[in-house]
């Protein structure tokens, strides 16, 4: 499997917890497109051929673009790669750029099949606290319109530990999402990221700190309730019904190779790691200036060990040591067996078979789990 993802960095406001590359102004708005376009020119090559089964607009906000300029996109990537004709193709939108007539013509317009709508919360509290612009009734009609005009494969985005969330509230929030019978979750932590208008404000104590108890309560009651409603729980953050996984995201998860278009996008052909500078001007002005806008990084097997323990550790796929000892080998087998042993003793990673999985009380402490594992 190979995907492309097309990095959309236009917002109309910063989120006050996002450390994504993102840009406010609309100055070099006229050329994005066309810089876009150039860049899928020039990487054609990369993924060597490889069938496309997934496209994924992310961003930033990637429905500030029209319908046209999409369509564009899409048409780009079909004359230049191999895209499959059933291949995913999803497109992240904030609820307040989904009115009715944006969203039929993305599905009578475009290839888009599968949005991801950044809803966060449905509670407004919570909206003011994160500094996002839509409300909750904008969020809840958005899922009621994209549903009529036929997009069913659909994820929403939830957050938790939200300081103004209550228990009560995030119970509610599920409760909507289940209502709407979407196939598919992506549930994430709030987090404090370092330079991020969220960590100034806290420090400064203009902003409610977020609880670490609250956020584990709140966990904890997202993998009962999903556990209930019979979603399976694939990866830390994603939850979906049968067939409706996340293809786009799997290919990072499991390994495979993905070409990363526009400002700060990632790319990976299982050697090395490749990344375009996180600067709209320079972007923009790649192919005018004859400048670089890519840094790589060839990566080490102990590198590449430890992208794999990362990825496979927080799935339901797990982390496989038949995989481990064909790729990379006794020692690596050897350092992991070591290293891991403590989790499986305090309950926080089990054994089945040949593959180490997480358990729930592990999943809260994924990353630190997998950062305990890696190779040096």
């Amino acid at each position: 499997m190979a995907g492309i993802y097309i990095h959309i960095p236009f917002c109309k406001q910063k989120c006050h917890y996002c450390n994504f590359y993102t840009v406010i102004s609309q100055k070099y708005r006229d050329g994005f497109i066309s810089a876009i376009l150039k860049e899928l020119e020039q990487r054609k090559n990369y993924l060597n051929d490889k069938h496309i089964n997934t496209v994924y607009f992310g961003g930033g906000t990637p429905s500030m673009l029209s319908v046209s300029e999409i369509g564009l996109i899409i048409d780009k990537i079909d004359m230049l790669f191999m895209l499959n004709k059933d291949a995913e193709i999803t497109l992240e939108a904030n609820p307040d750029d989904l009115d009715q007539n944006k969203i039929r013509e993305l599905k009578n317009e475009t290839r888009i099949n599968r949005l991801s709508i950044g809803v966060q919360s449905f509670n407004d509290d919570d909206l003011q606290y994160l500094n996002r612009v839509h409300t909750g009734t904008q969020a809840l009609k958005s899922i009621e319109v994209a549903l009529y005009e036929g997009f069913h494969n659909m994820t929403i985005d939830l957050i938790y530990g939200i300081p103004t969330l209550t228990d009560q509230q995030w119970l509610n929030n599920l409760d909507t999402f289940f209502r709407f019978d979407l196939p598919h979750l992506s549930s994430y932590a709030l987090t404090v990221e370092p330079k991020t208008v969220l960590n100034t404000l806290i420090e400064k104590r203009k902003m409610q700190a977020i609880s670490e108890n609250q956020t584990v309560r709140h966990f904890e009651v997202l993998l009962e309730q999903i556990e209930k409603q019979q979603y399976t729980h694939y990866e830390i953050s994603n939850f979906a019904k049968e067939g409706y996984y996340s293809k786009h995201n799997s290919i990072y998860w499991l390994g495979g190779h993905y070409l990363g278009i526009g400002p700060s996008a990632h790319s990976f052909n299982g050697v090395s790691l490749q990344w375009n500078v996180a600067n709209m001007k320079q972007y923009v002005e790649f192919e005018k200036t004859g400048t670089t806008v890519l840094e790589k990084e060839v990566l080490s097997k102990e590198q590449q060990f430890n992208e794999y323990v990362m990825t496979s550790i927080r799935t339901s796929w797990g982390c496989d040591t038949e995989h481990i000892q064909n790729v990379f080998g006794d020692a690596f087998i050897s350092n992991l067996t070591s290293l891991i042993s403590r989790f499986i003793d305090d309950g926080r990673v089990e054994k089945k078979g040949p593959i180490y999985y997480l358990t729930n009380k592990g999943k809260l402490h994924a990353d630190g789990i997998a950062a305990a594992l890696f190779m040096d």
